[in-house]
């Protein structure tokens, strides 16, 4: 008879549940249409991008231009690259062998600039990109190669030369003018995101405008979740507040059980993830970047770290994307600049709870500053069987795949003062991952106490990624190690028999 207690069992049926949960540790992989691969019709595309939209060369490095009085924008938002749906979808391959499990697209939907944060249309394609049936075939197209398809909804805002602006501005007694907010409190007359004249922020307290985006049957929202559409990341979702994300969350869900809703959020998890499934885990980006570049002592950040797995939903963590780098943010090989504590943040990245948000190119060690030159298009030429980062994600997305803690599993922190450290496990003690990583110049010896009874004394460890270069024991719940400096190393306990012996015979 086995005797497992009330927490295994119940931690068992969790497991099981979050197994069967794509949303739950998926590798995620975003994509800018426009600048991810060459179109092959850009001949019969120019008339496309008229004046004052330009359309460059694909080896063109975009730079920060200047504001065009008349258009209210910067020259450097209506520079196109000419990617499209059909380059995308030419592209799959490269993106399964990968080994990601979803594809996330910045907006797809009519807009005037480059980047489509400016709405003219939400459901409405922007035309450079395809159609909507052209959208329609780029999502059986991922779906047959078993990956997911997430897009970006703008619903905060939308762009000044959106018609329903436009006639909401020009005629008082519109229909569409309190969809907005209007007022003389504001520079520009009405309410805008940031104060940027090119994006009147949408008034949600009306009712209207709710049902427009996600209320309706043939909202916003359920019109793409209905054409196999597997979820929304929501931009600038902390100003769109606790409660409407909430009831958008609810919503998405009642149409289309299993969906997912991803926040931006730049502020604590803690309270957010109540309003959606998932948010875009920045202060783990902050903290994975700055403890790896020794701005936050390690002992601080195994405080810090534990501290936001206690305070949040853990399943929402689980839920939510860690990225290191996106298209608001300078790319990772510009803001990590050495190779080896890059490869570091990019380990936590894959151990950490969440799921791993990679930025197009930058498993290349694409480089990239502040906008908009981390939005190049993509380096092809990059993709070498020998590059150094390439070879890196792979690894660690195999590693990642193989071993169900990093996906699903539970966390605790493990106490140190030099090294980062923390513990992935599951219901089995075969599963456990010890993660330790040396963020510092110089090599580390500590004795780390591991708090998991399920680990035998003197039972074998083994190491994943291939840097640890001695085989290490645990004894009496401790592992002595010497880390490398800019280093990581991920043990686990190893439970086969040798010749016929194991201590774990009576331990699962």
């Amino acid at each position: 008879m086995t005797y497992a207690t009330q927490s295994e069992t119940e931690l068992n049926q969790i497991l099981t549940n979050r197994e069967k949960d794509w949303r739950i540790g998926a590798v995620v992989y975003q994509v800018l249409v426009d600048r991810f691969a060459p179109s092959s019709q850009l001949e019969n595309k120019c008339g496309l991008y008229p004046e004052p939209k330009v359309l460059k060369r694909w080896n063109e490095t975009p730079k920060h231009g200047h504001y065009l009085e008349q258009h209210k924008l910067w020259s450097h938002e209506i520079e196109f690259w000419g990617g499209d749906f059909e380059s995308l979808t030419d592209k799959l391959d490269y993106i399964v062998q990968l080994g990601v499990d979803v594809l996330y697209l910045n907006p797809v939907h009519e807009a005037y600039t480059n980047h489509k944060y400016d709405s003219l249309d939400f459901k409405n394609i922007s035309p450079e990109f395809g159609s909507k049936s052209d959208v329609k075939m780029l999502i059986d197209a991922v779906h047959q190669k078993g990956l997911k398809i997430v897009l970006d909804g703008v619903f905060n805002h939308m762009g000044q030369n959106a018609p329903v602006f436009q006639e909401a501005q020009d005629k008082p007694d519109s229909i569409y003018r309190d969809w907005f907010c209007f007022s003389d409190e504001y520079e520009v007359g009405y309410r805008s995101w940031d104060n940027a004249t090119n994006l009147p922020e949408l008034n949600l307290e009306n009712e209207a405008v709710r049902s427009y985006v996600y209320l309706d049957d043939d909202s916003v929202v359920k019109s793409y979740l209905t054409d196999g559409v597997d979820g929304w990341r929501l931009d600038v979702a902390h100003d769109i507040g606790f409660n409407y994300l909430a009831e958008l969350t609810y919503e998405a869900h009642k149409h289309k059980p299993g969906s997912l809703i991803i926040g931006e959020v730049w502020s604590y998890p803690q309270q957010w993830l109540g309003s959606v499934d998932g948010i875009m885990n920045l202060t783990m980006r902050h903290l994975i970047i700055q403890s790896v570049l020794g701005a936050i002592p390690a002992n601080l950040a195994n405080k810090q770290l534990n501290q936001m797995v206690v305070d949040s939903n853990y399943e929402g963590l689980l839920k939510s994307w860690v990225l290191l780098d996106n298209h608001d943010t300078a790319r990772l090989a510009t803001l990590v600049p050495d190779i080896a504590q890059r490869k570091l943040a990019m380990a936590l990245q894959f151990c950490v709870p969440g799921s791993p948000n990679l930025y197009y190119g930058s498993e290349l060690g694409m480089i990239g500053g502040d906008d908009p030159e981390m939005r190049a298009p993509m380096c092809w030429d990059k993709v070498t069987k020998d590059n150094e980062m390439l070879l890196w994600t792979l690894k660690l997305v195999a590693t990642r795949k193989q071993n169900r803690a990093l996906r699903i599993g539970e966390f605790k922190t493990v106490h140190s003062s030099d090294l980062i450290a923390f513990l992935r496990y599951t219901d089995k003690v075969e599963d456990a991952c010890i993660i330790v990583v040396n963020p510092k110049n110089e090599s580390v010896k500590e004795q780390l106490m591991i708090p998991y009874s399920k680990l035998m004394n003197m039972g074998n460890m083994v190491e994943l990624l291939g840097m640890y270069p001695t085989q290490l024991r645990i004894s009496a719940s401790y592992l002595a190690v010497e880390m490398a400096p800019l280093s990581i190393a991920i043990f686990k306990p190893n439970t086969a028999p040798t010749n016929g012996y194991t201590t774990y015979k009576r331990v699962v």
